[in-house]
């Protein structure tokens, strides 16, 4: 069989996680994808992650811990994995979370199913999360920059204070950056509104949510030379006409709406995996 018989005609199955309880945050992220112009071969759910193991909005460290451990304790969930009910998992969190290796380690362990053929025995999970899918496309998305200029950059809008240092750190760490040069002539850097994930729905006037979004902007514009702007929380689907109306006030409508790309994590995370899975099922 050639490469193209064996990958040609597949139905792709992904499942995005919220790791988080939120069943608000969970209809968001829903609301994001079915915004996608997917095959209709694709079929993606979502998996909400068990309350209250799991906390509403993960806002610290050890939100992140709690929120993991909270997904792989779900027997339940990785029984489905383990038995190749998915092809790929987005991890819906904007951080550098550890179920993207964990999750693809809990998976390989045996299925359940003693009917599974070799071949399905030998199926690999592949996982991705929001905040590693939203580098790679912002850096495919950045355009050239004339000679002798500066160059072009992306930079990150996000929450709270302690995701400043933290994405920092793994925007560097992802790049294969060392810890002595952090330096990047790319990216502008991550600015933070200081509210956590569900306050951008929820509990906070909006007109709030809108003035400290676009401050977190206009900062991360950095004089209009950043052309890509992620919005680093999946809470903030829907948003993406405040960071582009923060940028028509500083750069006018034609940078605004004609050159800056916002960029949705959730959506650049599903877009990701579907190529990812594409590209394991070459190598089988």
């Amino acid at each position: 069989m050639s490469v193209l018989e064996h990958v040609r005609g597949q139905s792709t199955r992904i499942l995005v996680i919220n790791p988080n309880s939120s069943r608000a945050m969970s209809k968001g992220t829903k609301h994001v994808i079915d915004s996608l112009d997917l095959p209709h071969s694709t079929q993606v759910d979502i998996y909400t992650a068990p309350s209250p193991a799991s906390p509403g909005s993960i806002d610290d460290a050890e939100g992140i811990e709690a929120s993991s451990k909270a997904v792989l304790g779900d027997s339940a969930l990785i029984s489905r994995l383990q038995n190749n009910e998915y092809d790929g998992v987005v991890i819906a969190c904007y951080s550098v979370d550890p179920l993207v290796h964990e999750l693809a380690d809990a998976a390989a362990g045996q299925g359940s199913t003693a009917q599974m053929t070799t071949t399905e025995k030998k199926k690999k999970l592949v996982v991705t999360g929001i905040f590693e899918a939203s580098i790679l496309t912002a850096l495919s998305l950045l355009p050239p920059s004339p000679h002798g200029e500066q160059p072009r950059k992306w930079g990150i809008v996000t929450t709270g204070a302690f995701w400043e240092e933290h994405l920092t750190h793994g925007v560097a760490d992802f790049l294969g950056q060392s810890q002595q040069s952090r330096a990047n002539a790319k990216f502008a850097g991550v600015h933070t509104t200081g509210l956590n994930a569900g306050d951008f729905h929820a509990g906070v006037p909006p007109e709030e949510v809108e003035r400290r979004l676009k401050v977190a902007t206009k900062k991360c514009l950095d004089g209009g030379r950043t052309h890509v702007v992620i919005m680093g929380c999946a809470g903030m689907a829907g948003l993406e006409g405040i960071i582009r109306a923060a940028a028509a006030e500083e750069y006018g409508d034609e940078f605004a709406y004609g050159q800056l790309h916002v960029l949705d994590a959730v959506r650049a995370g599903v877009m990701q995996i579907e190529q990812m899975i594409k590209h394991q099922r070459l190598l089988r």
